[in-house]
This record gives C-alpha cells, sequence and structure tokens, in this order.
C-alpha cells in the first residue's frame, strides 16, 4: 500500500531519507501531548520494549508490511468494566470502558517498564494529522511486566454520534518512539507502541431506515493533494446490502472538477453516488488543501436480511508526509450484519 517497508530495527529508517525524514522528526516535540515532554534516548542497559499489536500477526517489529494499520486487535471498547468477547461501538452519552493490551516482549528491549498509556478519538476515517484532529480520552501511568498486560480506561459522557477511530500510544521514557510526524499511517507504521483501531458494527434490518455514518478523509502534506476512496470486501460480498456516500457539495465540486474519475459507483442524487460493486469501487481526484480535513456521510441499508456477517473497508489512498505518492492514509473496517425487525 505504497509504504511498505523492509522488516528492519527500529534505529534504521532507511526508507525516510533527506528532507521527508528531517520534516517528520522536527515536528516530534510539537507533536507530544499537553504537559508531556519529549521523550529522550533510553539508555542502553535500561532499553524496554512494550508495543500494541497492529495485525494479529505483528510481533512488534517495525516498520511491518501488514495491513490495514488501523484495526488493531489490541483495542477494544465494552459497555461495561468487565472485559467483553468483541469490541462494540461506544454507547453514546453513558460510561464505556477501553481496554488496551500492552505486550511486553517486544523485539527491542526486555525488563519492567513504566509509562504512560493515553488514548485519543477522532472522526472515522483517514488523513487524521497527529496531533491535530486527535482528542485525547483518557490516560493512566502504569507498570508493565513481562507479558500481556490488559489496562482498563473508563470513557465518560461520549459524545454523538459515537462513531469513532481511535488511537492508543504507550510513552515510556526507556521505550521511546521513533518519531511521531504529522501521518498517523506513517506513526503507527514505525512505532510499534502506538495502534489505531477503526471498526465499526452496522446493524441493517432489511427494508428499514438507511444507517449513516460519518467518514472524513484529510491531507497531512503541505501542498494540495488528489486522493482517493477506495471500497474493498476481505470475503465474500454481502447480498442484499447496499452502500451510498454522500460527499456533499465542497467535495462532490472538487470531485466533478476533476473529471469525476469513478469505478463502480453511479449517481444517485445531487452529491450523492451508489456503490454497485462494492469488493471493487472507487471515487479518484478528491482534492484537498494542505492540512484541510472535510468530512461528509456514508449510509447503509439491506434489500433483504443478511444472512451472515460481512466486513466493507473504506480506505482513503493519497500522498503521505514521508513522500510516498500513494499511501493507506487510514480507513474504517464496516462489519455488516442483519437485524430482525422489533
Amino acid at each position: 500500500m505504497g509504504k511498505v517497508g523492509k522488516r528492519v530495527r527500529r534505529s534504521t529508517l532507511a526508507v525516510l531519507t533527506g528532507a521527508a525524514l528531517a520534516g517528520l522528526l522536527a515536528v516530534t516535540a510539537a507533536a507530544a501531548a499537553p504537559g508531556e515532554a519529549p521523550q529522550g534516548k533510553a539508555a542502553a542497559a535500561a532499553r524496554t520494549d512494550v508495543y500494541m499489536k497492529d495485525v494479529t500477526a505483528d510481533t512488534g517489529i517495525q516498520p511491518h508490511s501488514y495491513s490495514p494499520l488501523w484495526a488493531s486487535p489490541d483495542i477494544k471498547v465494552c459497555p461495561t468494566a468487565v472485559e467483553c468477547s468483541t469490541s462494540q461501538n461506544p454507547r453514546v452519552g453513558v460510561t464505556n470502558y477501553l481496554f488496551i493490551k500492552l505486550r511486553n516482549n517486544g523485539p527491542y528491549g526486555s525488563g519492567i517498564d513504566n509509562g504512560v498509556l493515553r488514548v485519543y478519538r477522532t472522526t472515522p476515517g483517514g488523513g487524521a494529522t497527529w496531533p491535530t484532529h486527535w482528542t485525547q480520552i483518557g490516560a493512566v501511568s502504569v507498570p508493565v511486566y513481562p507479558g500481556v498486560t490488559t489496562v482498563t480506561i473508563p470513557w465518560t459522557g461520549v459524545p454523538g454520534p459515537g462513531h469513532f477511530c481511535l488511537l492508543a500510544r504507550w510513552v515510556s521514557p526507556t521505550d521511546p518512539m521513533t518519531f511521531e510526524g504529522p501521518s498517523t499511517s506513517v506513526n503507527t507504521q514505525y512505532n510499534n507502541n502506538v495502534a489505531w483501531r477503526n471498526v465499526d458494527s452496522v446493524r441493517l434490518v432489511s427494508g428499514g431506515p438507511r444507517v449513516v455514518r460519518p467518514f472524513a478523509i484529510g491531507n497531512v502534506t503541505a501542498a494540495e493533494t488528489k486522493n482517493d476512496l477506495v471500497f474493498t470486501q476481505p470475503a465474500e460480498q454481502a447480498q442484499g446490502a447496499r452502500v451510498f456516500v454522500d460527499l456533499g457539495p465542497t467535495l462532490f465540486e472538487r470531485w466533478q472538477s476533476t473529471g469525476k474519475v469513478a469505478t463502480g459507483v453511479r449517481q444517485v442524487g445531487k452529491t450523492e453516488l451508489e456503490i454497485v460493486d462494492p469488493g471493487r469501487a472507487s471515487i479518484s481526484g478528491l482534492l484537498l488543501k494542505p492540512g484541510e480535513r472535510l468530512e461528509f456521510s456514508l449510509s447503509f441499508s439491506a434489500d433483504t436480511t443478511l444472512a451472515k456477517e460481512t466486513a466493507l473497508n473504506v480506505t482513503q489512498f493519497g500522498p503521505d508526509a514521508d513522500g510516498t505518492e500513494r499511501a493507506d492514509l487510514g480507513g474504517v473496517q464496516y462489519l455488516l450484519a442483519g437485524e430482525q425487525r422489533g
């Protein structure tokens, strides 16, 4: 997906050279959370390595070539303080609970680690600039012993509409970040103590009203960029499900100005498109100004009861802050499933 790096040690950043790397390193201090001092080099004798998985197969090597970067199995949302079996959509207006797994067997250090686990939210989608577009949910100071430590963080007063991307950062003086720049995707790929989860459950009633979800795409670079919105399904397509994209007037006008390039879609309204081939559809040439992040809406409906849950990935591809011309800038996995009336 553009930024596929070799599995090298943290100290080797061969794919980030010259001005691109210098620019990323320059913003490390500015990207630190409020009240949090930038991290220096860990003493060699005290080096620890706590990590969170980006995908199930992740062992903490960084950077890695796994995808998607934004569906971490180590971040989970549950409605009670008892850990649930599978992550759920947060419930608006009440206290939810975040369960984060910290793994103290990373490849770059050993020993008991002490640090702060911080968790953030943003509008679902891609192109979220760090730290501008992220709002902290909570933080907790914990020791992490060898093995797996599950940390619970209460999430109070969840705002509507209740659909978010989540980002977890393990901040430790003996387990420093390689760097943190404006690109959330680059930061996640190159720091094994950063994890990102954008997964949303969508329950559809046959013949019922559409289910609407917010989605945002952004530009983490200092120049105007053209971006693509790509639809894929890891498994077989959900029979009976329908997917719509309402770009809104600004994004639709920009898409129109670049030639209305798309595959597997048809226009059904003034600014609305239907995804007629959700397994391989795309909307291309979406112009974004430097630092801009624009929100639009996705909606889902079902003509028949869905027989089983099916995943639909919606991903933003475009130029990234490290100079990659076409990178995975983030996305959301929608888990579509049927639901009975009543």
